[in-house]
Formats: structure tokens, C-alpha cells, sequence
């Protein structure tokens, strides 16, 4: 098989930093940190607003803007905040920002999907949409994104990635539509007697503000009352609906200047492994969903973005009994009228989904499991099924010996992908020697590729450290595939 690598390594740049709130602990220490900043001297006030402005107003848009929003959040620990001095309020609000940096550990686990705009190419050429998961401090992982062009020579350029880097504007109160809010609530088992009445209380269309006025009515309707049982069907449920929301860049800025960050609880720890796909409609119009993993430290959550321009998102909790564990990958379009997904119910196999909603998803069947010395351990998708007039071609992964990650292939119908017409007795993809060492040695993996003009383009990353690429004819992937 002639698989070639390819084209530039990403490499995670600590340059690239983002303007984030600091919380320095509880509001004594915050009330103590404000009282400090009070009482310098106005000229030691005055330079060290200088000298902030000078070290990071090129780094970041409107900083002196951001300095006082933030201001306004924390001043509620300041008795006339008004008299202030504009420059003492920059200063404070200074004194509560810091910069993360998003790749200082890592960037890889690459996703890569047609772009949205394929004018101005030369011929033969497309323009494609890479995500990739950045991790930094505290391992903590967010979404960024690169745009590239594949050349009709099959040659991979990536565009530079230079500029501010900038987190989406919130939506202020989406709308919620009760009914499948109830359907979230009883399969995530939070169907009680307070939840009940709760959502008695609301529309069948509610705002997160509405949510919270009913959580609260409730609460002191209650009052001592309240059970532990009540407590946590609170929490659980204001946790659930946070976890359904939607965000808005600006359209002047660059795709990759664009950062998902974790937003929620269930992310607080890092949105892990988007696998996009460009899901065709079936009026032949496009959307681009993306499923990923929701960490917060201790439980993971199985989440689904879509996107019609990736400037406005929209977020949402995958649910139903099969709606667990990591690594689903949805079809990229309807099968008989229902959406199909890739899941893992297990922490070895892969399973089959389908739903009329993709949002909820009840049942799976059993699809492959371990075969090969390769993946013995584990095997799972390397990103959304890919249609070919062979059928739905799947990278996976598998992990063998010495817990090695390597990326195999295998096959599906194309009108039944219960059925497996092949798959692969070797992997396409081990790690070299320059691809073992790393923030997690001998693994290369994907969140998916795409075929062009008869080349399977396979971005992965290599040692959870930086992305490579690789290339191979198709027909010699589709030729290795043994029956099973």
C-alpha cells in the first residue's frame, strides 16, 4: 500500500494565548485583592495601567474594553464604584484577567471537512476546514480551527494561523422547547416530583432566565421543605440546560482566530475529540455537525455542536441509553430516513445507532469487535463514515501491544452499514520513530478524514502532541480490506 506522509507537522504554539477571566478564590479574597489595588499610589496606579496596556494591547483586541467589563463584574465589592477613576478601574479589572495559553501542551486529534467556500481555487483544488483539539494548562482541552487547500497534486497547504484569538459571544437566553426538555430530563432520570413541577411552571418555549424564575418559585415554595433528593434535581437540572446553548463570532474575524472553549460545568475539564462531518439534508442543502466528548473532571458527557457557517453554534446533550461513552461519529447524511451514528457502548467495541432526532438516541446494535493483534485491547471510529461507491469507509483505531494506537479501516453497506463487507487485518497507520514520544507516547489517531479525486486524506495526531498528515490512493485502501 503506498501511504505516503505528508505535508507540514502542526506543532502547538505557545504563542497562541487567549484573554480569560482570573478568579483569584472566594469573594473575600477578591474583595481583599481590590482593596490592595485601592490604596496604591495614584502614580504607581497610573504606570502599571501603562505598562499592561504596552505588554498586551498587541496581543489582544480592545483590551482597555475588556479591562472594564471586567471591572463591572467584580465590583460589587467596592462601595461607590462610580467615583472611581477610569484608570483605577482599568487597573482593578486588570488585576482579574489573565491569558491562557491553548496549545502549550498539545494540538492534534484533527477533523477535516469540505469548506463553505470553494471560489478562487486552481483547478482540481479544495479548500477544507481542519479542527483540532488544543490542550494547555491543567489539561484542559478547546476546539481551534486552520483552513488549507489540497492541491490537485494531493499536496496539503495549511494557511498561516496568526492573529487574535477570541471566544465566541454567548446568545443570551436560547430557547428551550419543553417537550424535548422533558424527554432530556427522563432520560437523563431527573423525572421527579420537583422536577414535574418545575416544568408544570413553564411555556412550551422557555428562556434559561424563565428556567431559573421556576427553579426559584419552587425552591421557596419548598423552603426547609427541600430534600437532598429536591437539591440535586436542581442542580442537575440547571447543569442540563446550561449544557444546551448557542454562541456568535464576529464575522470579521478569521476561522482561526476562533476558539471554543469549554463554557459549561459538564466542559469544564475540556471538550475532547470533535468529529466533524458535512451532513447533507435531504433538500441537498448542508450543516455541519460535530460530536465530541464533555469532560468535567470526573464524568464524561457525549455533546453535539452543528454549525450552518462556524460563526453561529449551536451546543446540545446527546441523549437516551445509548447515548454514552466516548467516540460517536455521525453518518454524514440520513439512511432510510433516520440518522445513523457510530458509538462505542462498551470500552472495546463499536455499535450502530439509529434515531429520527439527533439529539436522542435509544438504542444501539453491536457492529464489530477486537479481531486482529492490532487492536486487541480496544478498537473504536477515527472519525464520521465516509461514502464511497464501495460503500462507508470508516478509519478506526485500535490498540495492541504496549497499548500502541494505530489507525485501520473498514468497510459498511451502503444500504445497510449493519453490514460489514471488510476491514483491515493491518493498520494503515503505526507509529514511527518520530511519532512515539510525546504528551502520550505511541499513539497516532484521527476525528476524520475525507476522500478527494480518488486520495484518502488522513490528518492525526502523533504521540497526543502535534498533526501530521498522510495520503493514499483510495482503491489501495478498499483493496486491503479483507472479507470477514
Amino acid at each position: 500500500m503506498t501511504l505516503t506522509r505528508t505535508g507540514p507537522i502542526l506543532e502547538p504554539d505557545q504563542t497562541r494565548v487567549l484573554l480569560r477571566r482570573f478568579n483569584p478564590g472566594d469573594s473575600q479574597r477578591t474583595a481583599a485583592i481590590i482593596s490592595r489595588v485601592l490604596a496604591m499610589p495614584d502614580e504607581e496606579a497610573e504606570r502599571l495601567l501603562e505598562d499592561a496596556s504596552a505588554n498586551f494591547s498587541l496581543r489582544h483586541q480592545n483590551i482597555r474594553s475588556v479591562f472594564l467589563e471586567r471591572f463591572v463584574e467584580v465590583s460589587g465589592a467596592i462601595r461607590e464604584p462610580a467615583t472611581l477613576l477610569e484608570s483605577r478601574r482599568l487597573l482593578i479589572g486588570a488585576y482579574f484577567m489573565c491569558e491562557y495559553s491553548l496549545e502549550s501542551a498539545a494540538l492534534f486529534n484533527p477533523s477535516m471537512v469540505p469548506h463553505l467556500d470553494q471560489t478562487g481555487l486552481p483547478p482540481g483544488a479544495l479548500r477544507f476546514i481542519l479542527s483540532l483539539r488544543a490542550t494547555g494548562e491543567g489539561h484542559i482541552s478547546s476546539i481551534v480551527f486552520r483552513e488549507g487547500i489540497l492541491h490537485g497534486d494531493a499536496r496539503i497547504e495549511i494557511l498561516p494561523s496568526g492573529g487574535y484569538l477570541t471566544e465566541p459571544g454567548q446568545i443570551p437566553n436560547p430557547a428551550y422547547e419543553r417537550p424535548l426538555f422533558e424527554r432530556s430530563l427522563l432520560h437523563h432520570s431527573l423525572s421527579c416530583g420537583f422536577t414535574q413541577q418545575v416544568v408544570t411552571a413553564l411555556g412550551n418555549a422557555f428562556t434559561l432566565d424563565e428556567l431559573r424564575h421556576a427553579l426559584r418559585q419552587e425552591q421557596d415554595r419548598l423552603g426547609t421543605g427541600m430534600t437532598n433528593e429536591d437539591h440535586n434535581a436542581a442542580q442537575a437540572i440547571w447543569m442540563l440546560a446550561r449544557s444546551n446553548y448557542e454562541v456568535q463570532f464576529r464575522p470579521e474575524q478569521r476561522l482561526c482566530e476562533r476558539v471554543i472553549f469549554p463554557a459549561t460545568p459538564a466542559q469544564r475539564n475540556g471538550i475532547e475529540d470533535a468529529r466533524f462531518v458535512q451532513f447533507r439534508n435531504e433538500d441537498g442543502s448542508h450543516l455541519y455537525y460535530s460530536t465530541f466528548t464533555a469532560y468535567d473532571g470526573l464524568v464524561v458527557m457525549p455533546e453535539v455542536l452543528e454549525t450552518a457557517d462556524f460563526l453561529h453554534f449551536r451546543f446540545n446533550t446527546l441523549n437516551g441509553p445509548a447515548a454514552k461513552n466516548k467516540g460517536m461519529a455521525l453518518f454524514p447524511r440520513k439512511i432510510d430516513g433516520r440518522f445513523a451514528m457510530l458509538s462505542r457502548q462498551d470500552n472495546e467495541s463499536i455499535s450502530l445507532m439509529f434515531s429520527d432526532n439527533v439529539h436522542f438516541w435509544n438504542e444501539s446494535q453491536f457492529l464489530l469487535r477486537p479481531m486482529f493483534p492490532w487492536e486487541l485491547v480496544q478498537i473504536g471510529n477515527c472519525g464520521p463514515p465516509i461514502e464511497t461507491e464501495a460503500g462507508w469507509l470508516v478509519l478506526s483505531h485500535g490498540v495492541g501491544l504496549m497499548r500502541e494506537y494505530a489507525i485501520g479501516a473498514f468497510l459498511l453497506d451502503r444500504q445497510d452499514p449493519s453490514k460489514v463487507i471488510g476491514r483491515s487485518r493491518e493498520p494503515l497507520i503505526t507509529p514511527d520513530q518520530s511519532e512515539r514520544e510525546g504528551y502520550v507516547p505511541n499513539v497516532v489517531y484521527s476525528c476524520g478524514g475525507l476522500v478527494h479525486q480518488g486520495i484518502l486524506v488522513i490528518p492525526y495526531g502523533r504521540a497526543d502532541h502535534n498533526t501530521g498528515f498522510a495520503t493514499v490512493p483510495l482503491k489501495d485502501v478498499l483493496g486491503s480490506l479483507e472479507s470477514v
